[in-house]
């Protein structure tokens, strides 16, 4: 098996069902949109709130997951490299957990946690999904695949 063979069996490859193309819209959608926030309204979604965090250098992490929110977001949307996008925004997520959820949880208890941790943990387990089932039949993962028709 060559590279590109191999590359496209890893990467390409995809479950063959209908209903995928629902969920790349849904995560897809989320994290473009938080991407671009981070640019409209860097006082509240981007540096601001990487500085409330405690980011060091807050300006440069804020523009930096935005840039990626942004690109993975809309490679999401087209199913294209849909495996590679997703481990980026899983590491954003990891990263939302740790800096943001887990003071939370230490400090105010699980339930408050809970309900601020719910659109994270519906994202990453989304993520999750597309990381293993890939773009699905609607996907431009899948047109490479199967090539011109």
């Amino acid at each position: 098996m060559n590279i590109k063979e191999r590359f496209q069996a890893i990467i390409l490859t995809s479950t063959d069902d209908r209903i995928t193309i629902l969920v790349r819209v849904v995560v897809g959608l989320v994290f473009l949109t938080e991407g671009i926030q981070k640019f409209l309204f860097p006082a509240l979604l981007g540096t601001g709130r990487f500085t409330q965090i405690g980011f060091s250098d807050p300006a440069f992490w804020a523009y930096f997951t935005g840039s990626f929110e942004i690109v993975c977001g809309a490679l999401l949307l087209a199913g294209l490299l849909t495996r590679i996008a997703v481990f980026p925004l899983f590491l954003i997520m990891i990263t939302a957990f740790v800096s943001t959820k887990w003071p939370i949880l230490i400090h105010k208890g699980i339930w408050v946690m809970a309900h601020e941790y719910r659109t994270d943990f519906a994202m990453t387990l989304l993520l999750i999904y597309l990381f293993f089932s890939g773009g699905g039949k609607w996907s431009a993962d899948s047109m490479i695949i199967k090539g011109p028709q």
